[in-house]
């Protein structure tokens, strides 16, 4: 019985790959330097998954970026501005476009699906001039195969590429992005023309987006493209890839009619009712890749109910047909536990990362094939047992709570036009008022001083001292640059989700459990694995001493229950919705007590309600519900006078702006630059938004610093379709990943873009 992984963790299991990119970015290493990381962490993963027995290894999953802007590269489809002139696309073109440079902003960054990755969106339309520009795919494959690994290369399919693009600047938001797919096509079929040449007996399209709710043109144009490249196909295994989702009756049968397809990857953890499709038609003679070890969670697998699924399965599709898989790709877990020394021995018997889901892959293949590991089996079984009867999983009191929060909407009783008035009377902010959205760099001094309190190195009180003197700068340079709302910067913050999940009961941590983000950038998600309160206090210590050192508003800083969810491997075991209002408790208690401390604006942090909304739509109704309904929690009891800010960062929000509105924040900070001002057009489109909004003037997470005409123009943009009396103006996003020479000057220009609005707005009265 054969097994198989969609794809494996880039970063290496100590960050290796981060710290190459970030070097090398500073000029404090080579393109080579760089690129021999590269191709160790690709050998060693390679290796690994051959000598726990996989069968079908991917390559190409690798990227120094994100795997979509790798598509980009492959099909030549860079934007003008890059000024790329043709060839092989280098780090040059490659890095500018992902993350801009002095001249250029980067391209739009946004969510991967219901994740927590990110991709870098195309920028098409009919101009375009595809060409294969960039030979990764099968450089990757070679190297391999050099090393005695035969790989199953994997490219993101072509109508999933034309459907996770958009139109170029520029171009008719009308434009059909699958007219190109003609265009595109020829490239693809040089490319499995060289795969084929190199030895490629399979290769694996990703095509995600069949999991979507698809019309009836989108879903012709898998069939059309398949079609097109079938003769090119020839002689080689295909292996179309879905997941995160099941698939409509529609989809299915599309899929399983596609011209010259041998395997289909169907996610079996979050899409169990496409089992229901394979069990009622399965095409004859097609192999399954069958995804039921779960790549989105950290949870051991249930063995003994996995084997049972995948019985059933090869009694529908036939023995030598079936084939155990990942749900997706391993990307988004944590790379191996064995790296994991502070986690107790009864949760560490609970989980599995990437290299332990390789192994539980191929330990189902071999009890299918009649080879079970008894040992391995019953241990797992053990565990299981444990984590379902474990005492310090269950809280009576935090269930009975939670429980209670039903029969009541928690809306504060003001509306938000009478909330800001009074607010406005105790905050006495100016037209424009401007403000940050939480954290300054994170500079090495300040990390060191971190770690070195963690490792207890150095006393509480040298620990303490250092944070305020960092809070003091921080504050200083506020004042400085007069920005009106100010932050404490977070210095006592690795991370804005495990700086709560460490003080919440309910959570565990890892020590090297990272997770890509986009980039180099990497997050640590909490293990959620019992029910959740708080304590104690958490932030009011140091928000209540950043606001003892100024006379201005000083923010109170915290993270919202979805998105404290969002961004945690959650445990499995009851409803998200159930573990998202027990931690909304938890935060309404800071809330409360960050009022009591005289703390007047306080944010809670949901930069991640928009990437939970589940991808069928028949499906976002129930989950908006209790998404909003948990933000509501959080500051329903705070007086009028209190300013509750909240904050959405890089999605699209276009289609939940009625649950943004819903939420009844009053002031909320969003994502608008990297997106091309996207937001804006709901407000051109007639929506009426009554709250304070800040759209970001200008985009954080790339290197350039935006000209003050320039912040002044965007901010012209919004008064165009936003009240003045409203608009508040800030970056994008957090500022921990600049440098404090990028965000002086570029906080400096935004200060003097509002006040030259300002005064403009006064002169024109």
């Amino acid at each position: 019985m054969a097994s198989h992984i969609v794809g494996y963790p880039r970063m290496g299991p100590k960050r290796e790959l981060k710290f190459a990119l970030e070097s090398f970015w500073d000029k404090k290493s080579s393109a080579e330097d760089l690129q021999k990381v590269a191709a160790d962490l690709r050998s060693s993963i390679w290796k690994q998954m051959a000598a726990a027995g996989i069968k079908y290894i991917p390559s190409n999953t690798f990227s120094y970026y994100d795997q979509v802007l790798d598509a980009t590269s492959m099909l030549g489809a860079v934007p003008p501005r890059y000024g790329w002139n043709g060839g092989e696309i280098g780090f040059d073109s490659y890095f500018s476009m992902a993350r801009g440079n002095a001249s250029v902003p980067a391209m739009e960054m946004t969510k991967w699906f219901d994740t927590n990755y990110h991709f870098i969106v195309p920028e098409l339309g009919p101009d375009v001039n595809f060409s294969y520009a960039s030979h990764k795919a099968v450089d990757e494959y070679k190297e391999a195969k050099a090393l005695g690994v035969d790989t199953i290369p994997v490219l993101i399919g072509p109508v999933s590429y034309l459907l996770l693009s958009k139109p170029a600047k520029g171009v008719e938001k009308t434009f059909s992005l699958l007219s190109l797919l003609p265009k595109i096509l020829p490239i693809y079929k040089e490319v499995i023309a060289e795969l084929k040449a190199a030895g490629a007996l399979w290769i694996q399209f990703d095509e995600p987006t069949l999991v979507l709710d698809l019309d009836s043109h989108q879903l012709q144009a898998f069939t059309a493209a398949y079609a097109e490249l079938e003769t090119t196909l020839s002689g080689l295994n295909v292996l179309i890839e879905t997941y995160f989702a099941d698939l409509t009756a529609e989809a299915y049968k599309t899929l399983t009619e596609l011209k010259g397809v041998t395997a289909y990857g169907l996610d079996l953890v979050r899409g169990t009712q496409t089992i229901e499709l394979i069990k009622s038609n399965f095409p004859k003679g097609k192999y399954l890749f069958a995804g039921v070890v779960d790549g989105r969670n950290i949870w051991a697998n249930d063995l003994a109910s996995s084997l049972s699924t995948l019985q059933a399965l090869e009694a529908v599709v036939g023995k030598d047909k079936l084939v155990v898989s990942t749900s997706c790709s391993l990307l988004h877990t944590a790379v191996d536990l064995v790296n994991e020394t502070k986690l107790d021995d009864e949760i560490k018997s609970w989980l599995a990362f990437a290299a332990q889901k390789v192994v539980e892959v191929n330990a189902l293949a071999k009890a299918l094939a009649g080879q079970k590991d008894e040992a391995f089996f019953t241990a797992n079984a053990s565990a299981q047992a444990s984590r379902k009867s474990s005492p310090r999983v269950t809280n009576e009191a935090v269930q009975k709570a939670a429980a209670a929060l039903k029969g009541s909407d928690h809306r504060r009783a003001t509306n938000v036009t009478a909330r800001l008035d009074a607010q406005q009377k105790k905050l006495n902010l100016p037209v424009l008022p401007t403000t940050t959205i939480g954290s300054f760099p994170q500079t090495l001094e300040l990390r060191r001083v971190r770690r070195e309190f963690k490792a207890n190195k150095i006393s509480e009180d040298d620990y303490v001292k250092a944070i305020k003197e960092e809070i003091k700068k921080v504050v200083d340079l506020q004042e400085e640059l007069d920005i009106d709302v100010l932050v404490h910067g977070e210095p006592e913050r690795n991370d804005m989700v495990e700086y709560f999940g460490e003080q919440l009961s309910g959570f565990a941590f890892t020590v090297n459990g990272w997770v890509q983000s986009y980039g180099s950038r990497c997050v640590k998600p909490p293990i959620i694995y019992g029910d959740v309160s708080r304590p104690k206090p958490m932030t009011v210590f140091w928000s209540s001493t950043a606001q003892s050192m100024t006379k201005r508003p000083m923010k109170g800083m915290l993270t919202g229950p979805v998105t404290i969810l969002n961004w945690s491997f959650v445990r499995n075991d009851q409803p998200r919705f159930e573990t998202c209002y027990q931690i909304a408790l938890a935060i309404k208690d800071e809330v409360e007590d960050l009022e009591k401390a005289g703390i007047n604006v306080i944010q809670i942090d949901e930069a991640a309600l928009r990437e939970g909304l589940p991808l069928r739509k028949s499906e976002h109704a129930f989950y908006q519900k209790w998404a909003v309904h948990s933000f509501r929690i959080t500051n329903c009891g705070v007086q009028d006078t209190t300013q509750i800010h909240t904050h959405m960062c890089y999605s699209n929000f276009n289609d939940i702006i009625h649950s943004i509105i819903d939420m009844d924040a009053d002031v909320i900070t969003i994502e608008n630059s990297r997106s091309d001002e996207k937001l804006l057009s709901v407000f051109r489109e007639g929506v009426k938004y009554g709250a304070g909004i800040g759209p970001g003037v200008y985009d954080i997470h790339s290197p350039r610093i935006p000209s003050t005409e320039e912040i002044a123009d965007r901010i012209n943009k919004m008064l165009a379709v936003l009240e003045t009396n409203i608009l508040w103006v800030n970056p994008d996003c957090g500022l921990k990943t600049r440098k404090y020479a990028e965000v002086k000057p570029a906080l400096s220009n935004m200060v003097a873009a509002a006040k030259l609005l300002r005064t403009q707005l006064a002169s024109a009265k």
